[in-house]
Parts: C-alpha cells; sequence; structure tokens
C-alpha cells in the first residue's frame, strides 16, 4: 500500500526523533535505524487518515518496537563476548537529537546510556521519553499502557538507578578537548601517577571488542589499575600494532556529548574512548573497539573535517 506524499512527509518530519528516542532506548544506532524503518512500514500499513495524532501513534509503535528488542537484546547479550558497550555517535550526528537542557544532555551521555542498561524496559522507556523528551506523563502512560502514577513511581526508581551516586559535571566542546589533550598527556608521559591524579579512587575502565579486537572480559576497577591499563595501552609494542593493523592517529574529540579521544587507522575509526566527568575527577574511561559499532562513526568521521591528529600511538 502506498502512502500519499503528505503522509510521507509526515513521517519524515517526525524521522529524527524518531531515531534519537530508539537511539537513547538501544544504544545502538543500527538497531534504532531499523526500528524506525519497521515503524514506516507500520504506518504504510495504516489506515492513516484516522490517526488524530500521528506523533503520538509513531511514538507509540516505536517505542514499544524498542522494548520487544531490549527484551530480545537481553538474552543476546548474556552470550555477548565480553563486556557490552553502546556504540557511540561522534559529535555532528543528527540521530544524537535534542541536547539543549540538561537532562536532555544526561540522558544523551555514554556513562549513562551504559548504566541505562540496568533498567527493566518499562524504566528506561519512561525515563527516555520523560527526561529526553519531555513527554508529559499522561502521554506516557498511554504509550506504556500505564497509569499516571506509575509512570512517576517508574521515573523516580529510574532516576535512582542512573544517579549512581555520582555527580556528572557537563563540558562544552573546547573543555571536552582540554580535558581529553589532559588526559592523553598523562596516558603518555610514561608513568601512572599523572593518570592516577586524574581519576577518582573508584574508577573503571571497560572495552567492547565483541570478541573481534582484544579486549578485557572484566572491567578494571580503581584509579591504580585503571591508570596501568591506560598507560600500558598506550605504550609502543610492535604486537598492538600488528594487532589493530597499524599505528593509529589520536584526535581529541566529542561523543554523545562529552569528551572522547578518536583512534583512526586510514580511513577507519578503530576506537572510541569515551571519559565520564566528574566533580572528582575522571570516573570513567569507555573503549569502544568493536569495529561494528563503528561503521557509523568512520562514516561520520570521513565526511568531518577533523584536523590534524594529536599524536600517533605506538
Amino acid at each position: 500500500m502506498s502512502l500519499a506524499a503528505e503522509h510521507v512527509d509526515r513521517f519524515e518530519a517526525s524521522r529524527r526523533r524518531l531515531e534519537a528516542i530508539a537511539y537513547r532506548l538501544l544504544g545502538s544506532a543500527a538497531e534504532a535505524e531499523d526500528a524506525v524503518q519497521e515503524t514506516y512500514l507500520r504506518w504504510q500499513a495504516a489506515d492513516v487518515g484516522r490517526i488524530e495524532v500521528p506523533e503520538a501513534w509513531l511514538t507509540k509503535v516505536l517505542t514499544n518496537l524498542c522494548l520487544n528488542q531490549l527484551t530480545s537484546a537481553r538474552a543476546r547479550r548474556e552470550t555477548y563476548v565480553g563486556q557490552w558497550l553502546p556504540e557511540p555517535l561522534l559529535a555532528g550526528d543528527p540521530m544524537l537529537g535534542p541536547a539543549d537542557t540538561v537532562e536532555q544532555r544526561e540522558s544523551l551521555s555514554y556513562a549513562v546510556l551504559v548504566l541505562l542498561e540496568r533498567l527493566s524496559p518499562n524504566e528506561r522507556a519512561v525515563y527516555v521519553l520523560r527526561e529526553a523528551f519531555d513527554y508529559p506523563h499522561r502521554e506516557i502512560a498511554e504509550i506504556l499502557e500505564l497509569t499516571e502514577a506509575a509512570s512517576q513511581q517508574i521515573l523516580h526508581r529510574a532516576k535512582q538507578h542512573v544517579a549512581g551516586g555520582r555527580q556528572r559535571v557537563a563540558v562544552d566542546a573546547a573543555a571536552a578537548r582540554r580535558i581529553v589533550e589532559e588526559f592523553l598527556a598523562a596516558a603518555t608521559s610514561g608513568q601512572t601517577e599523572p593518570l592516577v591524579r586524574l581519576l577518582t579512587a573508584d574508577a573503571v575502565s571497560i572495552g567492547d571488542g565483541g570478541g573481534k579486537v582484544p579486549a578485557r572480559a572484566k572491567a578494571f576497577a580503581g584509579a591504580t589499575a585503571v591508570a596501568r591499563f591506560i598507560w600500558g595501552l598506550f605504550r609502543p609494542g610492535t604486537a598492538k600494532e600488528k594487532v589493530i593493523g597499524g599505528r593509529p592517529e589520536i584526535y581529541p574529540w566529542t561523543a554523545n556529548g562529552g569528551p572522547a579521544a578518536i583512534a583512526v587507522i586510514g580511513d577507519r575509526v578503530v576506537g572510541v574512548m569515551c571519559l565520564e566527568v566528574t566533580e572528582a575527577g575522571i570516573a570513567a574511561v569507555l573503549n569502544q573497539v568493536n569495529p561494528d559499532k563503528l561503521e557509523r562513526a568512520t562514516a561520520l568521521w570521513n565526511a568531518t573535517d577533523h584536523g590534524e591528529p594529536l599524536f600517533t600511538a605506538l
């Protein structure tokens, strides 16, 4: 069944918002695109002339598709090789969606996306719809077929889980670059002490190689352990060069609105290292090196004027 041009345009006007919602719900740009495409197919099959509020209808369909996806994703991640981290989005990616308010920026941050994995599907949906997109509880209740009171209670519980006892610091692009440059200077200083001073006492480092790139199966925990790992990561070595296929150029950048170091070999992004910044220091170093989760980042990187690298690693 083909849609009239006006109905196609109506959907396309909502596409970016739907993609941004789906990405926050799923932590995967590829899966978000699939969910939005399936929403379009259902829109195409519906009697759209009888849908009173198309945006609400589309949001409900998309959200429920994502909830189903989250349920099956949990089962798949039980057999995932090593640690699972979300797919990072580099600065300029339209799927990042709105980032005008503190709540929107928080919901987008890489560290929060990691924490959202702890939530139940309903908790994640309520948190994303309310905090990132400012949906009233009345509409969230209709989307999820809950009462408004239940939606409010779920949000309160979700926010407690996401807070995690840490006060994350929002930084602009210039500050993010300074943080990354200072971090990388410490990482390549040849000593661990400068890194330890930048990290919180309970800092963690997590890597996601997806079984395709070597990455530790368990997180490093504690400032000293993390500093030693990072120091070793940037320590020159021909063995590492052979594993990753060359000597990566390192750029200070932003991913998911926060400080990040981008590792590039030729025209491929081979690593995105996201830093979680708190008032006490860097609390987490989250390394995405799974090539399947860097394809979108690579495409955007190659279309971006990113200047000269800070240095060439290894």
